[in-house]
């Protein structure tokens, strides 16, 4: 039942951009609670690195006294990985394309990480 709620909320995250491209709920140890993913991803891979990415984020702004993570941005030639952190006991992880609209897809990221957060 709540795994159908987080896909559902991954399912209109999604069909908000054609650019974005995968997306995914993580539990805090990199378990993936709902993906949406493309063939060619692994899920458990994906968990894995974004649980990584959230912890090496994480103590970056506490080190720098930043005060709590919201999110975390990395840009690779094709692409970017976007996690928004979803309440405290999950993340969301999306991957869009190099040509995105950022600032909307953060928004709609924004808007969907709440709503995961309530379901949770």
């Amino acid at each position: 039942m709540r795994e159908q709620l987080l896909i559902s909320v991954l399912s209109d995250l999604n069909n908000t951009s054609p650019d974005i491209t995968a997306s995914a709920v993580i539990s805090m140890d990199g378990l993936p609670l709902a993906t949406l993913l493309p063939s060619h991803l692994n899920a458990d891979r994906v968990g894995a690195m974004s649980a990584t990415l959230l912890a090496l984020g994480t103590r970056a702004v506490h080190e720098l006294a930043c005060g709590e993570l919201d999110q975390v941005m990395v840009k690779g030639e094709h692409g970017y990985v976007l996690l928004s952190q979803a309440g405290n006991k999950a993340v969301l992880a999306l991957m869009a394309k190099e040509s995105s609209k950022l600032g909307l897809i953060l928004l709609d990221a924004k808007r969907a990480s709440r709503h995961i957060a309530d379901i949770l």
